[in-house]
C-alpha cells in the first residue's frame, strides 16, 4: 500500500513539475475595447493575439458582433504563429439593420484548420476565445 502512494505521489511531483517546467507563452486574444461604424455600414473591430504554432494548419483570428438581437461575422485575419503579439483588425459591411454607434458585444476566435480523417478535411480547432464589451463609434 505504501509503495503504491509513494508510486502515485511521485507521479503527481512529476507531472507537476514538467508541467511548470513548460509553462511560458501561450495562445492569446484580446479586444480593443473600441470598434467603428462607418457611414456605409462597415464595421471594424481590431486587438491583439499571439499564437504559438501553425504548423498543422493556418490560425485565422475571427469575430462576431453581437448589438441588441443583431449579431453577424465581421471578417477574418490569417494569423502569424511565431510566438510574438501581433495587431488584427476586422472589417466587413452589414447593413439592413445596420449597426449602430454604442455598446456591443464581440466574441473573437483564434482558431486553427486542421486536416482530419481519411479525406483531410479541415476541421476547426479553438486556440484562444475572448468575449469583451466594446463601443462602437
Amino acid at each position: 500500500m505504501r509503495i503504491r502512494l509513494a508510486l502515485s505521489l511521485g507521479s503527481l511531483l512529476v507531472a507537476a513539475a514538467a508541467g511548470t517546467a513548460h509553462a511560458g507563452p501561450a495562445d492569446a486574444l484580446s479586444v480593443d475595447a473600441y470598434g467603428t461604424v462607418a457611414a456605409d455600414g462597415t464595421v471594424t473591430l481590431s486587438g491583439t493575439y499571439r499564437c504559438l504554432d501553425d504548423s498543422a494548419g493556418p490560425v485565422f483570428v475571427s469575430t462576431t458582433l453581437v448589438q441588441k438581437d443583431r449579431s453577424a461575422g465581421i471578417g477574418g485575419t490569417r494569423a502569424v504563429c511565431d510566438g510574438q503579439v501581433h495587431d488584427w483588425s476586422n472589417s466587413g459591411v452589414v447593413k439592413e439593420p445596420a449597426y449602430r454607434t454604442g455598446a456591443a458585444q464581440v466574441k473573437a476566435t483564434l482558431m486553427q484548420l486542421t486536416p482530419s480523417g481519411p479525406l483531410g478535411v479541415p476541421m476547426p480547432g479553438f486556440l484562444a476565445v475572448e468575449e469583451a464589451d466594446v463601443i462602437l463609434g
